[in-house]
């Protein structure tokens, strides 16, 4: 057997094989025997079938395994003695004029290699670092909201004003005409938190139970429903129950349905403190990876193999069609054009090939130490922390999360430590609203 390789456009590469029918025939006869031995053919006790019989009904599908195996194996081989990176075979094609030669079979794998990723200077790299701390004040906009998910609802007799809760029934026209989605009946909101259009509301407040009033309303152009976008509705408003907003107190039942058994409000106030840090860390730790893996794509040019940005594309849709399925909607057969998520595709594909490079070039893999620092954190929002670690350490892949996670935190610390930064203070309404 034998091997040539040809370069092709960018990444692309042609390998032809020669084989030799003598070769060939020789395997063909080994595996013709061993089929004819186990060969259950009518007429006949099985292995006791005339070879030629045999040869006539799984002739033509043993020829093809063979020139397969034979092709695929010198295909391999050629690889390996010219350690050849390959990122995918793209296809298999006829060699002009391969058939008119009694002697050899050949055939031609078109497929692409990874890239040569040569690490540029990091010190060139200038980075933007996410910082934020948490602190009582901090603390205090946590409870605020931990009160307001504990909010109850009382009816009340007056005006509805912003901060209260409506239940409303309301019918739209357009035209004079009713359209749809423009009806309902006991519909539930909370006002001023801009979950009706600013002009609906407007109608609603100042209204009292059992109250009703016309409202225009004017469909912004870029409204998500198109069969309104745009256009003015007159909606009949009718409220039928104004209630107003109650929060809970912060005291020793509030700090017990944290958590606190005790009801200490200084022990409910530090585990507050330990959570939001907590939280706050993960995002800030997530905004830095982003800033880091970017500044890395970006200071790198060489050419992606599009075999593996398509099969990225291809995870890409699969993962928005499920999160829709999660959402309740009925995505299963949906067709996600794939272009559309080429670009991210593309960016993904880019850093993991940079990657591997830049940890074995700088030893960044990560320790067992750093993995089980990793793993005791997670566990510590836990109630048996102790559980949650001998969970992961009973089988070894459960370890693979954590590990990336430490080899994640390897990469951002090593760049960091040698590129220009620049630190960014965050708020933590800026922190917390980052998705």
């Amino acid at each position: 057997m034998s091997a040539t390789i040809e370069q092709l456009e960018h990444l692309e590469r042609k390998i032809v094989v020669t084989l030799k029918w003598d070769d060939i025939n020789a395997e063909f006869d080994k595996r013709l025997k061993k089929v004819a031995k186990k060969a259950k053919i009518d007429g006949f006790r099985p292995g006791h079938a005339p070879v030629k019989m045999v040869a006539s009904m799984y002739g033509a599908s043993i020829q093809n395994d063979v020139l397969n195996d034979m092709a695929q194996e010198a295909f391999n081989n050629e690889i390996i003695e010219q350690k050849i990176r390959i990122a995918d075979v793209l296809r298999l094609e006829p060699v002009e004029g391969a058939a008119e030669n009694n002697d050899i079979f050949q055939a031609a794998f078109i497929f692409e290699v990874l890239p040569e990723v040569k690490l540029v200077d990091l010190s060139g790299l200038n980075i933007e670092k996410s910082v934020a701390n948490v602190g009582e004040e901090e603390v205090d906009k946590t409870i605020e909201i931990l009160r307001k998910q504990r909010t109850r609802y009382n009816r009340v007799e007056r005006e509805a004003q912003n901060g209260d809760r409506v239940i409303i029934d309301f019918e739209g026209k357009i035209d004079g005409e009713v359209f749809e989605g423009g009806t309902s009946q006991n519909y539930p909101f909370v006002l001023g938190e801009g979950q009706m259009l600013p002009e609906f509301e407007a109608g609603v407040i100042g209204l009292k139970e059992g109250e009703s009033k016309d409202v225009e309303v004017n469909f912004p152009e870029d409204y998500h429903g198109q069969d309104v976008a745009g256009k003015t509705a007159v909606f009949n408003i009718t409220v039928k129950n104004v209630a107003a907003a109650e929060l809970p107190e912060v005291d020793e039942q509030f700090a017990r349905a944290l958590g606190i058994s005790d009801g200490d409000i200084n022990k409910m106030r530090e585990e507050v403190k330990k959570n939001v840090g907590r939280e706050v860390k993960r995002r800030v730790d997530a905004q830095n990876v982003e800033a880091v893996m970017t500044a890395l794509r970006e200071a790198h040019e060489f050419d992606l193999p599009n075999s593996l940005v398509n099969e990225e594309a291809g995870r890409l849709a699969e993962e928005m069609k499920q999160n829709f399925v999660q959402q309740g909607l009925d995505a299963q057969d949906m067709q996600l054009p794939i272009d559309m998520f080429k670009e991210r595709a593309a960016e993904r594909v880019k850093v993991g090939l940079i990657l591997p490079v830049l940890v074995e070039e700088n030893k960044l893999q990560p320790t067992e130490e750093q993995v089980k620092k990793i793993i005791n954190e997670f566990a510590e929002s836990y109630e048996d922390p102790q559980e949650v670690i001998d969970w992961y350490f009973a089988d070894r892949q459960r370890l693979q999360g954590p590990m990336n996670l430490a080899l994640e935190a390897n990469v951002v610390d090593f760049v960091l430590s040698k590129a220009k930064v620049t630190e960014k203070t965050l708020s933590f309404d800026d922190v917390m609203a980052a998705t």
